[in-house]
C-alpha cells in the first residue's frame, strides 16, 4: 500500500532530533544517530521522512548490494570481477533505499544465508543477500533498538562502522560493503542501551515532547490534516522539501573542502579531556560532526560555534555513567564543560598579534555559549532566514 510519508519540514520543534539526522545525511561516516525520548514524540515519523531529502543513487542495473556502476573500490566481488573483465555495467537511478530491520528478525535474515532450495536442487551454494546488503549505500532503521538483542545490535554496529559484512556459513566466505546510516530509535521507560552499543552511535538526541502550546496546537492541526489528505498535505510541502533536500546536496558536495583549524581540533581534543571520555571515537565523531554542520551552514571552515553545537550531539552519551546519567544532568556536565573552555578571556581581548588566528585563546574572545538545551536551534534558524529570502 502506497501512501506519502510525513514530510520532514512539516515537523513541529524538535531541531536537535532534524539536525542530528541531516548532519549524518551529509556525512553518514558520522557513524548515525540514536535519538531517544519518550512515546508519541515523533521519532520514527522524523526518520522515515529523512529519505525524501537525500538524492537518489546511481546503482548496477540488477545488483541487490546497490554497487555503484563506476567505483570498483566499493562493489562486491561479482561486480568488481565484471568491472575488471572490461565489462560496461548497466546502470540505474534508485531513490535511496529504505530497509527497517523488525525486531523479530534472525542473524540469518540480517546478515545473509546459504539458499537452501538452491543447494538441494543443484549441489551449489548460493548466497542469499541479508537486510545489511539491501541498506547498503541507504538507510537502516531500527525502531526500538534497546529491545533489540545484543548480539544483532552488535552486528548492526560492526556494519557501519567498518563498512563491510562478512559472512561465513557452510564453509563459504562472503564480504560485501554495508556502508548505510543507521538509524536508532528508543523509549528509555522500556530498558537502556548497554554502554558499550551507546558508544557506538555516532550521534544521541533526545527528545521530549512539546510543552508550549502554540507549538502544541499547530501540531495536532497538522497531523489531522494529513491524515485527511495525505498526498494534498505533502504537496503542501514541496517548497520546504525541496530547499532541504537541495541544501543537504549542496552541504555533501561542499563537505570535503571544509577545513578544520588547528585551535577546532585544539578545542575538540580539551572537550574530551575536560569530560574524560574514554576511548578516541568521541573526537573523531566530533569532528566530522562539526565539518557536517559548517557544510550546512556554508561556512568555510569549522570554528568555535560549530565545535559547540556539535558536542551537544556527540558527548552527552560518553560521559562516565552516561547510561546512568538523566539527560539534564548529562545536559549540565557538558554545558559546564563548555563553558569552562569557552568563557571570556578579558585579558586577551585586545590581541597585537590578530594574525595567530589558530590560536584557541583568540577563538574565545567575544564567544558565548548559548547552552546544549538549544541545540539544533542554530542550524534551522539559518534554513529559516535562507528560505525567507529565497
Amino acid at each position: 500500500m502506497q501512501t506519502s510519508p510525513y514530510p520532514f519540514s512539516a515537523i513541529i520543534g524538535q531541531e536537535g532530533m532534524k539536525t542530528a539526522l541531516l548532519l549524518n545525511a551529509v556525512d553518514p561516516s558520522i557513524g548515525g544517530v540514536l535519538i531517544r525520548g519518550q512515546k508519541g514524540t515523533g521519532k520514527s515519523t522524523a526518520a522515515r521522512a529523512l529519505a525524501a531529502l537525500l538524492p537518489p543513487i546511481a546503482v548496477v542495473a540488477g545488483c541487490p548490494y546497490h554497487c555503484p556502476a563506476a567505483e570498483p573500490e566499493l562493489m562486491h566481488d561479482g561486480c568488481r570481477e565484471r568491472f575488471a573483465g572490461g565489462e560496461t555495467l548497466p546502470a540505474e537511478q534508485l531513490q535511496m533505499p529504505v530497509v527497517e530491520l523488525p525486531l523479530s528478525a534472525t542473524e540469518d535474515r540480517v546478515v545473509g544465508t546459504i539458499q537452501l532450495e538452491h543447494a538441494l536442487q543443484t549441489g551449489q551454494r548460493r548466497f542469499e543477500p541479508g537486510l545489511l546488503a539491501a541498506a547498503n549505500r541507504g538507510i537502516l532503521y531500527v525502531d526500538e533498538v534497546n529491545l533489540l538483542e545484543d548480539h544483532l545490535v552488535d552486528l548492526l554496529l560492526d556494519a557501519a562502522a567498518s563498512g563491510f559484512n562478512r559472512v561465513e556459513r557452510e564453509g563459504l566466505c562472503i564480504v560485501h560493503p554495508a556502508r548505510f546510516m543507521l538509524i536508532g530509535t528508543m523509549n528509555p521507560e522500556e530498558g537502556e542501551l548497554r554502554p558499550q552499543f551507546l558508544d557506538r552511535f555516532g550521534l544521541l538526541v533526545n527528545v521530549e515532547g512539546l510543552v508550549d502550546l502554540t507549538q502544541r496546537r499547530e501540531l495536532v492541526r497538522e497531523h489531522l490534516a494529513y491524515e485527511h489528505d495525505p498526498q494534498g498535505f505533502a504537496e503542501r510541502w514541496q517548497v520546504e522539501e525541496r530547499f532541504l533536500a537541495t541544501q543537504v546536496a549542496a552541504a555533501r558536495q561542499r563537505l570535503a573542502q571544509v577545513k578544520v583549524s588547528e585551535a577546532s581540533l585544539e578545542l575538540a581534543v580539551k572537550l574530551a579531556v575536560e569530560l574524560q571520555v574514554q576511548g578516541h571515537r568521541a573526537d573523531l565523531a566530533l569532528l566530522k560532526t562539526a565539518r557536517a554542520l559548517a557544510a550546512l551552514l556554508e561556512k568555510p571552515t569549522v570554528g568555535v560555534a560549530e565545535i559547540s553545537e556539535a558536542a551537544c550531539f556527540v558527548l552527552p552519551h560518553r560521559l562516565p555513567g552516561g547510561s546512568l546519567l538523566s539527560p539534564a544532568a548529562a545536559r549540565e556536565t557538558l554545558d559546564a564543560a563548555l563553558a569552562k573552555l569557552l568563557q571570556k578571556l578579558p585579558e586577551q581581548a585586545e590581541l597585537e598579534e590578530v594574525d595567530e588566528l589558530d590560536s584557541l585563546d583568540f577563538m574565545l574572545v567575544d564567544y558565548e555559549f548559548p547552552g546544549s538545551s538549544a541545540a539544533g536551534s542554530m542550524l534551522f534558524q539559518t534554513l529559516k532566514k535562507k528560505l525567507q529570502s529565497s
